[in-house]
């Protein structure tokens, strides 16, 4: 009776140990597609703000440069 007894107990103990590492694997899976999810949407708006910066800055220029070459000609 003894014996069965243990055997019923490791095998739960083995039960949960197996479905805590389980959880655990899910839990950390969840948090890096979290994270690389967060890392890449910061990234885009980065990406975004350089190329509205890099555009922006074209057209004054562009701007500037119309305006000198109006007022040297004209």
């Amino acid at each position: 009776m003894i014996s069965k007894l243990v055997v019923v107990v490791v095998v739960v103990e083995v039960v949960v140990l197996v479905v805590v590492k389980a959880v655990v694997v899910v839990v950390v899976v969840v948090v890096v597609v979290v994270v690389v999810h967060v890392v890449v949407a910061v990234v885009v708006v980065v990406v975004v703000v350089v190329v509205v910066v890099v555009v922006v800055a074209v057209v004054v220029v562009a701007v500037v440069a119309v305006v000198v070459v109006t007022t040297v000609v004209g």
